[in-house]
């Protein structure tokens, strides 16, 4: 994985905290989290419903801010940037791959991977469909999202993900509406991108058996990190 064991800190957190109100009551998410994850490392957040996974992994890609704490992303303090300088940030650096797709239904499936590309001012297209290429799905480019399976949205979804080349790729469950054998055909293309491409993959999961294939797991309960 590492030559001699040792590469470089490309996530870390101090001290985050996330909590929830509901009603009166304040529920405490994140309490104090610390981690480091290395360049390249395949790592899986694993823990019991309601444990904070997604909430984690949402304060680390910049989509949810921690009330106490830092991020830090390839030596960016994710969080100390204006919006605007922190949504540029996002979109070059950070794939994401949700559990529900989050193709937009109107677009073909190269338009839905060029998206990123189009919010940075520019036409991907070409980069789409090496992107589609890449996850097995070039021939069905121009197809909407309402005419394929779960399983090739989700590969869209990661073509989307990548089109940027980004250094860390965060999924959410990306397997958790597909079946067993998908499951592990859509989990084997995130790795073999991560490998191919050196980028570094975290993924949250439920499912143990998919974790193990990971380079680590790190399991969150009662809001922290071990």
């Amino acid at each position: 994985m590492h030559v001699g064991g040792v590469s470089e800190v490309i996530i870390e957190t101090r001290d985050l905290h996330r909590s929830y109100r509901i009603g009166k009551k304040s529920i405490e998410v994140l309490h104090g989290v610390n981690l480091s994850i290395r360049k390249g490392e395949k790592v899986f957040l694993c823990g019991p419903s309601g444990a904070g996974k997604t909430t984690l992994l949402y304060t680390l890609a910049g989509l949810e801010k921690p009330e106490r704490g830092s991020v830090d992303i390839a030596g960016t303090d994710l969080y100390a940037m204006g919006r605007k300088a922190q949504a540029a940030f996002r979109n070059r650096s950070i794939g994401y791959v949700f559990q529900n797709y989050h193709l937009l239904p109107e677009l073909t499936a190269v338009e839905n991977v060029a998206v990123p590309g189009a919010i940075a001012g520019e036409n991907r297209t070409a980069e789409a469909l090496v992107a589609l290429e890449r996850v097995g799905l070039k021939d069905r480019a121009d197809h909407l999202p309402a005419e394929m399976s779960g399983g090739e949205q989700q590969r869209v979804a990661i073509a989307r993900a990548i089109v940027n080349h980004p250094a860390v790729l965060f999924a959410d469950e990306p397997t958790g509406n597909l079946d067993s054998g998908t499951s592990r055909e859509i989990m084997g293309i995130l790795l073999e991108l991560a490998d191919e491409h050196g980028v570094t993959l975290v993924v949250v999961t439920h499912d143990q058996k998919l974790a193990s294939v990971g380079d680590r797991t790190l399991v969150i309960k009662d809001g922290e990190v071990s």
